[in-house]
């Protein structure tokens, strides 16, 4: 392949801090080169995931955020697809959540992925997890029908779940959601992503994104 997709390894090094920026020496001066990398965001969903990536103030080329409305292992498949016929991308991602989906259809789904070089940001039960981790740690488990209720009250206005400036509401408050999802992946020792209620890691795929984002 002409370059080199997403791995696991990509999201262990988000988390030790490590960056994949490039140093040369010129003239004896040290210089940092600016990198260009793809992002290929593969979503479950629609309108909710794909308009909150979409909304990342990077530069159009980084990303290539699709919806499809398909689930666990079929949108990893469609992931593979695409990668196969496109190998143009850096990083390669599925976005999916646990829902109602039997144990083992889930970790199978993440299994997948990981052994074709794809990351994923699951969230257990849902997307609007991440969202709700922008105001306050959570550790007890809670139904997706409940997010709504819980994100409306902080937010102090009605949430709407295909709205699209989700990104610019809640930007603000990122760096205290990554700490909080940080925090809640700490707890399960061993992880099982399936039963790990609440959990989530699209913190890896923002912790990405957001090297890219010009100040």
């Amino acid at each position: 392949m002409a370059r080199k997709k997403a791995s696991k390894k990509n999201s262990q090094n988000s988390r030790n801090g490590k960056s994949k920026y490039s140093r040369y020496s010129r003239n004896k001066k040290v210089e940092t080169r600016e990198i260009k990398e793809r992002f290929l965001i593969v979503c479950e969903g629609t309108k909710t995931e794909p308009n909150y990536f979409k909304s990342f103030p990077v530069p159009k080329d980084v990303i290539d955020v699709r919806g499809f409305g398909k689930n666990t292992i079929s949108l990893v498949k469609e992931a593979v697809r695409i990668q196969e016929e496109d190998n143009d991308y850096d990083q390669v991602w599925c976005v999916f959540d646990r829902d109602s989906f039997p144990v083992e259809i889930f970790n199978e789904a993440i299994k997948y992925a990981e052994d074709n070089d794809i990351a994923v940001a699951y969230s257990n039960e849902a997307f609007e997890l991440w969202y709700l981790l922008h105001f306050d740690y959570r550790d007890t488990a809670i139904s997706r029908t409940e997010y709504k209720k819980f994100l409306t009250k902080r937010m102090k206005k009605k949430y709407e779940k295909n709205n699209d400036e989700m990104y610019e509401i809640l930007a603000s408050k990122q760096h205290q959601a990554i700490k909080n999802a940080e925090r809640l992946l700490e707890q399960y020792n061993p992880p099982n992503p399936a039963n790990d209620n609440p959990s989530t890691t699209v913190h890896l795929l923002v912790k990405q994104l957001n090297r890219f984002i010009r100040k």
